[in-house]
């Protein structure tokens, strides 16, 4: 059996019988437990696990915060060195959302801005895998971590995390926006792919700081784009801002793509999803759009999905989005219960809210229920949330 010793700069050696050194080895894992022994490590080891992505697990390991920052600044195995950053992020996120739920002040861990400046400045890095990293995790999937979950906490927590990364960042964001714009042609390709994806990441980070100079870069980016990509990701970037400046870029995409019914369901989308104050109110303004049709499943599912995605305002305190669905339904019942049915199951959660949210989800349910004619598929849904 071979001896192996790992080194501290991630390499792993294994010694054949005649002492032949072997830098890349499998250990396999045959029984419940199993023990490993290495040897002349000359200081402590943080283990890369899984590398390569070997194996589609769920793995818990007993690596701390110190190991998985020190694996998102070095590691040379991205999906590991992804991996930590998503641990990284999602306790970062839960810790916040309960300082927050405390009132306490709001403060970001310094060792994870270093990680993800260090992805974000090698060069080495493909350019899809740098976009990714320095992706927080969702709202819905740190709301699906907690016990209650709490829309305010994490919107408000993700939004001061974004904000705060592109402040210290923001030397970083601006080079990588500057260095990774389009050439005039459009070529689609891996390497142009990858660069139009980072760079529309840094720019939405840089948006995020609502600067009048960044918004003017936002607005360059979207009047010289040579592609749909970069020009719907210029649009998203501005958009996130309520604002005159939102509103114009809105009317001018519009305007440009209003024939092409794909990117108008796209435009009606990005803003039935965005997180502004009190979007319901726009969103019911879109349903007089003359480009919307209750009765088009496509447009629908674009402008009041896309509604119910928001975490922010589809979960309202004040219940005004769980009232804005079940008065969709109510409608859209009579002229197509199926894609009703997909809308009802929107409330399927419920009970996973506070209980303020709970009564104001569990009346539109109600209300629902008690519609006459209601259709069997709108039913089967509806009643099944309520007693879940």
């Amino acid at each position: 059996m071979p001896l192996f010793s790992v080194y501290h700069d991630g390499s792993l050696k294994s010694f054949t019988s005649n002492n032949q050194p072997v830098y890349s080895t499998v250990l396999r894992v045959t029984k419940k437990e199993e023990e490993f022994v290495f040897h002349d490590i000359i200081e402590r080891p943080v283990p890369s696990i899984l590398r390569g992505y070997s194996a589609p697990i769920r793995l818990e390991s007993n690596l701390s915060d110190s190991d998985l920052f020190f694996l998102l600044a070095h590691d040379s195995d991205e999906f590991n060195r992804w991996e930590a950053g998503q641990i990284l992020a999602r306790k970062l996120m839960l810790n916040l959302v309960a300082d927050f739920q405390q009132k306490k002040p709001l403060v970001l861990n310094p060792k994870f801005v270093h990680g993800l400046k260090s992805i974000l400045c090698d060069s080495s890095l493909d350019k899809v895998f740098i976009a990714k990293a320095i992706t927080l995790p969702g709202e819905g999937e740190i709301m699906d971590m907690m016990e209650v979950a709490d829309p305010d906490g994490v919107h408000a927590v993700r939004t001061f995390i974004r904000k705060q990364l592109a402040s210290e960042l923001k030397s970083e964001l601006l080079t990588t926006v500057e260095n990774n714009r389009s050439p005039e042609e459009y070529v689609f390709n891996h390497s142009n792919m990858a660069r139009r994806a980072l760079k529309n990441v840094a720019l939405a980070y840089l948006a995020s700081l609502e600067h009048e100079e960044l918004t003017k870069l936002a607005l360059h980016e979207y009047r010289t784009a040579t592609n749909m990509t970069e020009q719907f990701a210029a649009l998203a970037a501005i958009a996130q801002n309520p604002g005159k400046t939102r509103d114009d870029v809105l009317a001018d995409f519009y305007n440009k793509w209003q024939h092409d019914f794909l990117v108008v369901n796209k435009w009606f989308a990005l803003q039935a999803m965005s997180d502004i104050p009190g979007n319901v109110e726009n969103v019911r303004n879109l349903l007089n759009h003359p480009a919307f049709d209750l009765r088009n499943p496509n447009k629908v599912y674009s402008l009041i999905g896309g509604f119910c995605s928001s975490p922010v305002n589809f979960h309202a305190k004040d219940g005004s989005g769980y009232q804005f669905l079940g008065e969709i339904v109510a409608q859209l019942d009579k002229i197509n219960p199926q894609v009703a049915s997909r809308l009802v199951s929107a409330f399927s959660r419920w009970r996973r809210y506070d209980e303020t949210r709970q009564t104001f989800a569990k009346a539109q349910l109600e209300m629902i229920m008690s519609a006459n004619g209601l259709s069997e598929n709108v039913f089967e849904i509806a009643s099944k949330s309520l007693s879940a």
